[in-house]
């Protein structure tokens, strides 16, 4: 006589597990089409369909279409904050942590392309909620930044130059490449994002940096 199968209970870990997977699943769903339809013309069908739930289990998770979208942005912000302040926040040479913090920016946004349209449309449509991350996530991480490249300054590592601006033209040499990524597609007639343009785009940046900040640019870096 064959046994009847034996099912585990649901645990209240398992279930949490399981909560924390699905509720991923939609962030990363709604993530992609706010970035192609912006917050007014992305439709919770849509998103539900591409994560796979029902529309009813989307609002058993957000209370709105709104509450969703701000959800997208801290999930991005938080994850990048944690990956970024543990870098710049490590021991070693300002040269060696910089281009550890260029590698990991890069890599974020490579798989998270739609973060940066993300961001555009919420500097447009709600400046509260765009006010809160900068003062949360993007104001402490540029103030890291900022620290890093006057400590390498003195330290004779970094050449002299003005810390702000270089920390601002040391992001946009990243974000520029993927929030324009369509406009460069039609200019190059390449895609941005193929693997071989990518690692390209990679390597241009680092030897751009190099040059532009560091005092001795052919130097191994430790």
């Amino acid at each position: 006589m064959s046994k009847e199968p034996v099912h585990k209970p649901l645990t209240r870990d398992s279930h949490h597990r399981n909560s924390a997977v699905t509720r991923e699943v939609i962030l990363n769903a709604a993530g992609q089409i706010f970035a192609k339809s912006g917050l007014e013309g992305a439709r919770t069908e849509a998103i539900a369909a591409a994560a796979g739930v029902n529309k009813a289990l989307l609002y058993y998770y957000f209370k709105s279409k709104e509450d969703l979208y701000r959800a997208v942005l801290e999930e991005y912000s938080v994850s990048f904050n944690r990956r970024a302040l543990e870098v710049l926040s490590a021991k070693g040479s300002a040269r060696s942590i910089l281009l550890r913090y260029i590698d990991v920016h890069f890599e974020f946004i490579q798989a998270t392309p739609c973060e940066g349209p993300l961001y555009q449309r919420l500097l447009m449509t709600e400046e509260r909620s765009f006010e809160r991350l900068l003062r949360e996530y993007v104001i402490p991480r540029s103030e890291r930044l900022k620290a890093l490249l006057e400590r390498g300054m003195r330290s004779g590592e970094f050449r002299e130059m003005d810390s702000i601006h270089a920390a601002i033209s040391l992001v946009a040499l990243i974000t520029f490449y993927f929030s324009f990524a369509p406009v460069i597609a039609r200019v190059t007639g390449h895609n941005p994002h193929t693997k071989e343009n990518l690692e390209k785009r990679k390597k241009e940046v680092v030897q751009f940096i190099r040059y532009a900040l560091f005092k001795d640019p052919e130097s191994k870096v430790e």
